[in-house]
């Protein structure tokens, strides 16, 4: 039989309130409204449409007849249906973004290459961070932009350039470059909407780089720059 809408929306609501007290760890005692407002600096999805949320929250309770979740008394429309059944689809089940916009080809380099043969690889790749390995341990990223700023303060002090980047290796050169919150490693099982909010949560984030467990061990799997936003934000429009 045919679902009616009432059924569909309480299902998709039910499915949204179940998700985001799980995945948060939120009490039972939390009124909906909430649950989304605690929500939404942790979930892009959540912080877009948070007046959505609240409004179907309110919409809820206006359809379910009081202590009774099985009996409504009011049906809403179908685009209300289809939006609250797409945001239950976004948050309970996002797309992982190794799968939509992850780059499976992640070019990395040796600890001890020189920074000219790392400035040729970025030149000839056109991949503007390279990750550095020692044996199977990731040790850091080589940042194209990070490392001009390095070679313009070198250029500063005097230093001639081209011994420089001939005679200096690419893990020299890390320590240089700053603190590492411009990188950050994750898991396969990243979702669009956790990259989506690491990025806006670090604005000085550049890339995620995602292995197999997510630590430093281990060849990577793939790569989000923050390039691949908008393409983000289009799959989350689309979903």
């Amino acid at each position: 039989m045919k679902k009616s809408n009432a059924e569909r929306f309480i299902e998709a609501y039910n499915q949204i309130d179940y998700s985001l007290r799980t995945i948060y760890d939120f009490k039972r005692s939390m009124s909906f409204s909430d649950v989304v407002r605690r929500s939404v600096v942790l979930n892009s999805v959540v912080r877009k449409y948070e007046e959505d949320l609240i409004d179907f929250g309110r919409l809820r309770n206006a359809i379910i007849h009081q202590g009774n979740n099985h009996f409504t008394i009011a049906e809403p429309h179908d685009d209300i249906v289809d939006k609250i059944e797409k945001l239950s689809a976004l948050i309970a089940e996002p797309p992982k973004a190794i799968d939509r916009v992850g780059k499976k080809e992640v070019i990395t380099i040796n600890y001890d290459m020189s920074i000219k043969s790392a400035m040729e690889l970025i030149g000839r790749s056109g991949f503007s961070n390279l990750p550095i390995y020692k044996a199977e341990t990731l040790i850091g990223i080589l940042n194209a932009r990070k490392l001009l700023g390095v070679l313009g303060n070198k250029l500063a002090e005097g230093v001639n350039l081209q011994e420089y980047i001939t005679n200096t290796t690419v893990n020299s050169v890390i320590a240089d470059m700053g603190e590492d919150y411009y990188f950050m490693l994750a898991d396969p099982d990243i979702s669009i909407d956790q990259a989506m909010n690491a990025f806006e949560n670090n604005r000085k984030l550049l890339i995620i780089l995602i292995t197999k467990n997510g630590k430093d061990t281990g060849k990577p799997l793939g790569v989000i720059s923050s390039a691949d936003i908008i393409d983000m934000k289009k799959i989350l429009d689309v979903y």
